[in-house]
C-alpha cells in the first residue's frame, strides 16, 4: 500500500527492550534510528516497532509493544521461561500476527532488524514481503527458525561481507549493505594527545583492553558509553578509572562526536566478532584515526591510511598501534568514512532492494513455495 507518488509505506522492526533514541544503548539501535529518519527525508511513511520511548521524530507512526502478564497459576507452572523471554516472545508474536492481518492494506514492504526468531520463524505468513537484515553472527535461535520456514518469507542482507560468509551455510544469496552514518553529525574534530574508547560496557566490548593499551601508550584515555554490565563495570573498569583513564558517562550523539574528534586516536578492542564496527565508523568521521584488533568486519572499513589493525587480545602491539594511528593524517580518516561509511549509499541500497522485493512479490504467483524468489536459506 503505496502512501501515494514514490512514496513507500515501510514497517521497521527493531527490538522491543530499547527504545531507538538518544542516547542510543547500541549500534542496532543507532542504525535503526539513522535509517528511520533518512527515510522519511525522502518522502516514504516509516512505521517502528521498538520499546516505548522512542524518538517520535523518527517515524510518523509506531507499532505498539504489547505486554503480557501470565496468571499467578501459569507463573507457577513447572514451565514457565524467565520472564524476559516470555516479554519478548510475546511482544513478537503479537506484532507478527498483526502484520499477518494488517499487512496489504498498511505497508508496502516491512524491514526486519531484530534479533529475535519469531519474525523469521513468522514471515511464511505474512502477505507483504519482508527484508531482513542480519546484524550478528549466528545465532541458535535464528538458525532454528530459519531451519523451519527455509528463508520463505524474507529476503536477507549483510552489514558486511564478513557477516554474510558467516551465514553461508544457513542462507544463501545474502547481499552486502554496510551500515551507513550520517556524515554531518561526526565533524572533524582538531584531535589532541589522548585516547578514546567508546560503545557499550560490557566483558566483549573489551574496555579493560583499552585501558591496559593506553597505559602502555602513556596516553590518557577517554571512556563513553552506556553501562551494559553493571558487575563488569563495577569490577574491572571502575577500580582502574582516575587521571589515566576517564569515564564520561552515556553522551548524546553531540557530545560524543565532540569527545571522539578531540583525541588523536580512537581504540577499538572487540573481544567477538564484530558484524560491522560501528564505532570504527564514526570515529573516522571525526577525522580520529582507529587503532583495532583484527575481528569480524572492522578490517573492511579500516586501511592503512586511517589506522592500525592488530592481532586480537595483544594488548602491546595495540599501544604500538595507537601510537602509529595517532600519527596519521585526519583528513585520510574522513576521506575514508565519507567513501566508505556514509549513509546516502546505504539508504539508496535499501530504497534498491525494497522496490525489487515489492515488484517480484507483485509478479509472484499466490501461493506457489517452490517459485517464491524470496526463498533465502539453503
Amino acid at each position: 500500500m503505496s502512501t501515494g507518488g514514490s512514496g513507500l509505506s515501510i514497517a521497521l522492526l527493531a527490538s522491543n527492550r530499547h527504545p531507538i533514541k538518544q542516547p542510543f544503548a547500541g549500534g542496532l539501535e543507532a542504525h535503526v534510528w539513522h535509517l528511520a529518519r533518512a527515510l522519511q527525508s525522502r518522502g516514504h511513511r516509516v512505521t517502528l516497532f521498538a520499546a516505548d520511548g522512542s524518538d517520535h521524530a523518527a517515524a510518523e507512526a509506531t507499532l505498539r509493544v504489547r505486554t503480557f502478564s501470565p496468571s499467578a497459576t501459569a507463573s507457577t507452572d513447572s514451565s514457565m521461561p524467565e520472564r524476559r523471554f516470555l516479554a519478548d516472545h510475546h511482544a513478537y508474536l503479537t506484532v507478527m500476527t498483526d502484520l499477518s492481518a494488517t499487512g496489504p492494506t498498511s505497508f508496502d514492504i516491512i524491514h526486519n532488524h531484530s534479533l529475535h526468531y519469531l519474525p523469521l520463524a513468522m514471515a511464511p505468513a505474512l502477505p507483504v514481503p519482508m527484508l531482513t537484515t542480519l546484524h550478528t553472527p549466528p545465532t541458535p535461535w535464528l538458525e532454528s527458525a530459519l531451519d523451519i520456514s527455509k528463508g520463505i518469507g524474507s529476503a536477507f542482507v549483510a552489514v558486511s561481507r564478513f557477516t554474510a560468509r558467516s551465514w553461508r551455510h544457513v542462507v544463501r544469496g545474502v547481499d552486502v549493505v554496510p551500515n551507513g552514518i550520517d556524515l554531518r553529525a561526526w565533524p572533524v574534530g582538531p584531535g589532541g594527545r589522548d585516547l578514546v574508547w567508546f560503545g557499550r560496557l560490557t566483558p566483549e566490548k573489551g574496555a579493560h583492553l583499552a585501558i591496559a593499551a593506553a597505559r602502555r601508550a602513556r596516553r590518557r584515555l577517554h571512556l563513553a558509553g552506556p553501562i551494559s554490565d553493571v558487575r563488569y563495570f563495577r569490577d574491572t573498569i571502575e577500580p582502574q578509572l582516575g587521571p589515566e583513564a576517564a569515564y564520561h558517562g552515556h553522551l548524546d550523539q553531540t557530545a560524543l562526536a565532540s569527545l571522539v574528534g578531540s583525541c588523536a586516536a580512537a581504540l577499538a578492542t572487540p573481544l567477538w566478532d564484530e558484524p560491522y564496527g560501528l564505532v570504527v565508523a564514526e570515529a573516522l568521521a571525526c577525522g580520529t584515526p582507529v587503532a583495532a584488533f583484527d575481528r569480524g568486519g572492522i578490517p573492511e572499513i579500516l586501511d592503512s591510511d586511517c589506522g592500525r589493525l592488530v592481532a586480537p587480545g595483544d594488548v602491546e602491539a595495540l599501544a604500538v598501534g595507537a601510537a602509529e594511528a595517532a600519527t596519521l593524517s585526519r583528513a585520510h580518516a574522513r576521506a575514508r568514512a565519507t567513501a566508505a561509511c556514509g549513509h546516502h549509499s546505504m539508504v539508496d541500497a535499501y530504497l534498491d532492494r525494497y522496490r525489487r522485493l515489492i515488484a517480484t512479490w507483485s509478479s509472484s504467483r499466490p501461493g506457489s513455495a517452490s517459485a517464491d524468489p524470496r526463498r533465502g536459506a539453503a
